[in-house]
């Protein structure tokens, strides 16, 4: 006996000449899944199946994904998987590349999230006119394995040193040019400690990057490159305790031009799930880190008010992909940098306009993200240090 809702369907939900015997088991060939890949954590995998499929109807279905062998250029059967875990797991990461190429709209784009890197983004936002603090980019302390002296033949040793520590200033932060979670980030407070630090990196390329003193924090959500949530946030506070501000926002003003800078700097680089974080400084909202395609959404790390809202907004977001899921096309997003490029067009301009909202920013539930600081790594051709921060 087939579900009530394939009476008179169109060709909306994919279920187009659907015949009245269909068998519920037959059916399932024909709705769109939506599936979420993901590791440690269980609170937001869990919230956001639920409401998926209290959202959906019967055409749509949320699940988790189910891996149990790759075939190349095999579907693996979702119209839209959430990436959660593959940035971790070289062996996801190729099975979701393979899915997106099969057709999967794959949140977030597996082929420019292996491409991107931190020290690329400031980057772009500069050339976006959005503030963020002066970076330079390190090589690794020790060399890269299979290299010798003669593959730096280009490096210049030793490298101007005083010229970048001049360009950063001190205090300033070295941290990995594409790494995350607070890992391997060090605080420097002149060229000794950083030659000292940088000397501990090993292999890992660093940024050095000036340190802002800010007056405000915050930490924003961004989904499919349209829904944003401001929050108040404070880093030097406990983990439990960062989404904790007592004091309101300075104004609706810097709210509204973080609101754009968030949606600018998803739309340039085509996330559909990301965190961007801003330091406040003389009014200036300077973009510190927006490179986290699997932001944390634990209810235990971002409080009840911020979990709801990304799992409600995140929920939207996919059901909407899978919509608009169209078989044997390409079905990622790819960010207006790399479009601009793709049709030779200047890079500035060619970002939607923000829309004129105003922006959630109320104080959010007690946090408890963890910060972890441990050794960092990097390579040069030198055996003097080289710098990086975070």
């Amino acid at each position: 006996m087939k579900p009530a809702t394939l009476s008179d369907r169109t060709n909306k939900g994919g279920l187009n000449n659907v015949k009245t015997n269909t068998t519920y088991k037959n059916y399932a060939n024909y709705m769109k899944k939506i599936g979420i890949l993901f590791g440690q954590e269980r609170s937001f995998p869990e919230a956001f199946v639920k409401r998926v499929n209290e959202l959906a109807g019967k055409d749509i279905r949320a699940e988790f994904v189910s891996i149990d062998k790759i075939f190349q250029s095999e579907p693996l059967g979702y119209a839209v998987i959430i990436d959660r875990i593959s940035q971790d797991v070289p062996f996801y990461r190729a099975a979701l590349k393979n899915a997106a190429m099969t057709g999967t709209a794959v949140i977030n784009n597996p082929f420019w999230w292996s491409a991107d890197e931190k020290f690329f983004n400031n980057a772009l936002a500069v050339k976006l006119g959005v503030p963020v603090p002066k970076t330079a980019l390190i090589p690794s302390y020790d060399q890269p394995d299979d290299t010798t002296d003669k593959s730096f033949s280009n490096l210049a040793f030793p490298m101007d040193w005083d010229g970048i520590f001049k360009y950063t200033g001190f205090p300033a932060y070295m941290k990995p040019f594409d790494g995350g979670g607070w890992k391997e980030v060090y605080k420097l407070h002149d060229k000794e400690d950083f030659f000292d630090k940088h000397s501990q990196t090993k292999q890992t390329v660093m940024m050095l990057q000036e340190e802002i003193i800010f007056d405000e924090y915050f930490r924003c959500y961004c989904i499919g490159g349209k829904y944003v949530k401001i929050m108040q946030y404070e880093p030097r506070n406990p983990a439990h305790l960062r989404y904790a501000v007592d004091k309101a926002p300075s104004s609706e003003k810097l709210l509204q031009t973080i609101h754009d800078y968030v949606l600018l700097l998803n739309q340039y680089l085509g996330y559909d799930f990301n965190t961007v974080e801003f330091a406040v400084r003389d009014g200036i909202p300077y973009a510190i880190d927006f490179c986290n395609p699997a932001p944390d959404a634990e209810v235990t790390s971002v409080g009840q008010e911020n979990f709801d809202w990304v799992v409600e907004a995140s929920a939207k977001y996919a059901i909407e992909r899978a919509l608009a899921h169209v078989d044997g096309q390409d079905n990622l997003t790819w960010g207006e940098y790399v479009r601009t490029a793709a049709n030779g067009n200047p890079l500035i301009g060619k970002a939607k306009p923000a829309a004129k909202v105003k922006a959630d920013a109320k104080p959010a539930a007690a946090a408890k993200t963890p910060v972890k600081k441990a050794a960092a790594k990097a390579p040069a051709k030198a055996k003097k240090a080289s710098t990086a921060k975070k």
